[in-house]
């Protein structure tokens, strides 16, 4: 499984059963071959691709053709498409005769209701632009929320993906209602150096009257605003224990990062139309209880309620005693959703060339 996220690449070979059979964090940079060198051959290799648009909505053979249509999505996600590609192209180059299949953090939410996926922009930039509410994180959202039903049987799941990139969804039987990220994965919660949602118009404002170019403000928004605008840290570690040393930016940086959190997963739970069970996953989601208490507290009208005696994992149940709400701790296994995909839709392909051969 080949993952080329934001702010980092994670190679992982599975077995059969799913095992981790080999796996790797790579460097910006790094020599792929050397780092593979001595890892068994696999039978295929699964990519994460970010942006699927309104074209790929379930996993996918990669070829020629494929790999262009992909390459033409890269305005949507500019943080991210290149990464996936350029991931894409490296382990390609390597194993030219292995089967590629791109999984995309879109398709999840391709579920989304009209009243979700809409934005109250004229019908003509809708259609010719292709402008709806596409969100992220779908393949880490998928497994978690997949992961909590299977451990509760909840139905009303509301899961919260942060980490470098940070979103939340609305999952209701199994379907993904409502997310916070939108036509890009700028939209949404505070983020390591992403801002999340800002007003439209101070876009406006900024590109009018301070004369910044649409690049100086998307560059600013991307690269330069989130946690490390606030805080003059992108690393959540280093938030918190500034905070707990009272240094005002940071104690500013985490009641923001918090109020926007708890908001959002209230307004998820509204999309769900209640709420059973809440889970925390990603790198901050896993390593943070300091964010997951906080949030907790916010949310306690809700019935979450966090046990301390619990919260101190990065994998199980941390529910209060007595709270109507479930909350989870689930470590991010977007390999195994890529893996799924990845089999599915080559035993697919098998299967429909079996019934082309007998006709």
């Amino acid at each position: 499984m080949v993952n080329a996220g934001s702010s980092s690449l994670k190679l992982r070979l599975l077995g059969p059963d799913d095992q981790v059979e080999a796996s790797a964090d790579v460097e910006p940079g790094a020599e792929l071959d050397g780092v593979l060198r001595g890892w068994p051959g696999p039978d295929a290799v699964g990519h994460r691709v970010v942006h699927g648009g309104t074209r790929f909505t379930d996993p996918v053979v990669i070829d020629s053709g494929v790999r262009e249509e992909l390459e033409d999505l890269t305005a949507l996600a500019p943080l991210h498409q290149p990464k996936s590609l350029a991931g894409l192209d490296a382990v390609t180059a390597l194993l030219p005769e292995v089967p590629a299949v791109a999984c995309f953090d879109t398709a999840f939410h391709t579920t989304l209701p009209g009243a979700a996926a809409t934005y109250a922009v004229p019908r003509q930039w809708r259609e010719r632009y292709a402008i709806r509410r596409y969100g992220f994180h779908g393949l880490s959202h998928a497994w978690c929320s997949a992961r909590v039903a299977e451990l509760t049987g909840a139905r009303r799941i509301v899961t919260a993906h942060l980490g470098a990139g940070a979103s939340l969804a609305a999952v209701l039987d199994g379907r993904s209602v409502d997310t916070t990220m939108g036509f890009t994965p700028l939209e949404g919660l505070v983020m390591a150096t992403r801002s999340g949602t800002v007003d439209p118009g101070l876009v406006l404002w900024l590109e009018e009257h301070e004369h910044l170019s649409p690049h100086e403000v998307a560059e600013t928004l991307e690269k330069r605003s989130g946690l490390a605008a606030l805080a003059g840290t992108a690393d959540m570690r280093e938030v918190v224990a500034a905070a707990a040393r009272d240094e005002p930016d940071a104690a500013l940086a985490l009641d923001v990062y918090v109020h926007r959190l708890a908001a959002g997963i209230a307004a998820m739970a509204a999309a769900a139309g209640g709420l059973e069970a809440l889970a925390f996953t990603g790198g901050v989601g896993e390593h943070a209880p300091v964010v997951r208490a906080r949030t907790a507290e916010r949310l306690s009208f809700l019935g979450v309620a966090v046990d301390p005696a619990r919260n101190d994992t990065s994998d199980g149940e941390i529910t209060a005693p007595g709270a109507a709400v479930r909350t989870l701790v689930v470590p991010a296994r977007e390999d195994l959703e890529i893996a799924r995909g990845t089999r599915s839709v080559l035993v697919r392909g098998s299967r429909d060339r079996t019934v082309a051969d007998r006709r």
